[in-house]
């Protein structure tokens, strides 16, 4: 009986290990803002997954509302294809296409190494060789800039061996009160040891939108926590005096789909002769077989539910063109079902709420706001793309860059500043 009890109580703590989240502040020791940079403003980076560009006014985000007519606000942000969380956060730090940087999809196969990155993959996910491109953390602290993060894509990760000075590995362990209190910690140390460039992130939008669709009461209450949240982080560092200015965005919208009649994999598709890793608004098949991607294309041609491309028949916005492809993880062909209509590939019912379709779809539509010290005031812009963030943030905390490296130009975005 001993011995059972004993065994009953290993798995129970090897269970409990697998599902802790790891709650405690990294910190790079020994690093210090060089003295060029003492001087330099900050930025707050804030992300609200999933809050479509017009949440602002549908949910009464009274304060967002308020302060972004103070500052700048854009009628939309375009994102990147696809909408997705983890190409489109990456795409915003790094002023790149999803193509260009690599990180193409949630889930994808890399064909170099025969991998299948997933973003519930915490391992793989902490691993740099998975991201392309310079993220803005990693060029600040290589030009002698500190940076933090609570919480962003990749922020992990050991992207050209650089970490962020300060930051925390994700997890939804840590209240809001506790999360402001740690920016407001970075900002009160000694200069040479503050971070100037801080990103932030909130999944509530998201979580509640996928849920129970974009149009439920539970994202009213979600927009609303965010909402008083930002609230609370300006006013609870306005006590700090600092030039710091807030860019807030999110990485995409949401949709209603119809999540009781899915759609199951075509049945022109032959697993054993295509990789398909799992997706719903697309799919990429990666061919074990070559000679069998133009009869599959061919018969999936006739499937009126889907639309089946090539790489170089994509639309040009989406920028997945063969010759995007620049670390060679985009699918041989790409299946998009249409809306309302998604994949779905397990037994268990799906959630009403998606996104990851074409970045044109009024729906998928992203947040960008902006106000502070170096923004202009009660300026309202027409959209853009969000590779154009990167080369602005770099602008404000004067940082070097290579436009011609990235695919985001400072002159979409230098009129809102000041």
């Amino acid at each position: 009986m001993f011995q059972k009890l004993s065994s009953l109580l290993f798995i129970v703590l090897i269970v409990s290990s697998l599902h802790a989240q790891d709650t405690t502040q990294k910190i790079i020791e020994g690093r210090r803002n060089d003295k060029s940079q003492l001087s330099k403003p900050y930025v707050i980076l804030i992300s609200a997954d999933g809050f479509r560009s017009d949440f602002t006014e549908l949910y009464d985000a009274t304060f967002l509302k308020t302060i972004s007519q103070k500052g700048v606000r854009a009628n939309f942000m375009t994102p990147s294809f696809p909408s997705l969380t983890f190409p489109n956060h990456y795409s915003i730090v790094t002023g790149m296409y999803p193509s260009h940087h690599g990180l193409v999809d949630n889930t994808y196969f890399d064909k170099a190494s025969g991998l299948e990155y997933r973003m519930g993959n915490k391992q793989m996910v902490g691993e740099g060789k998975w991201y392309g491109g310079t993220p803005l953390w990693v060029l600040a602290e290589k030009q002698k800039m500190l940076s933090a993060s609570f919480y962003w894509v990749a922020s992990e990760a050991d992207i050209q061996n650089t970490r962020p000075t300060y930051y925390y590995v994700y997890n939804e362990k840590i209240d809001i009160a506790n999360r402001i209190k740690a920016v407001k910690d970075w900002l009160s140390l000694p200069e040479d040891q503050r971070p100037h460039m801080i990103t932030f992130y909130f999944p509530q939008v998201d979580h509640e939108a996928h849920t129970y669709g974009p149009n439920d009461a539970h994202v009213a209450a979600a927009v609303k926590f965010v909402d008083s949240s930002v609230n609370a982080l300006q006013t609870s560092l306005a006590t700090l005096n600092l030039p710091i200015n807030y860019i807030f965005v999110s990485d995409h919208g949401m949709t209603k789909v119809d999540n009781e009649k899915t759609m199951s994999m075509p049945a022109a598709i032959d697993t054993a002769a295509f990789r398909v890793p799992w997706g719903d608004a697309l799919i990429h098949l990666y061919a074990r077989d070559a000679t069998k991607i133009q009869s599959t294309y061919d018969a999936l041609k006739k499937d009126s539910s889907i639309t089946v491309y090539k790489l170089d028949e994509t639309p040009d916005y989406w920028h997945t063109k063969t010759s995007d492809d620049k670390y060679n993880r985009l699918g041989d062909l790409i299946v998009v079902p249409h809306l309302p209509k998604v994949f779905n590939f397990s037994t268990r019912k799906t959630t009403p709420g998606k996104h990851g379709f074409d970045n044109h779809t009024v729906d998928m539509r992203a947040t960008f706001m902006a106000w502070g010290p170096a923004f202009k005031s009660g300026l309202q812009i027409s959209d853009f793309e969000n590779v154009n963030v990167y080369p602005l943030v770099a602008k404000i905390l004067g940082l070097q860059i290579d436009e011609n490296a990235i695919d985001g130009k400072l002159d979409v975005l230098r009129k809102t500043l000041k």
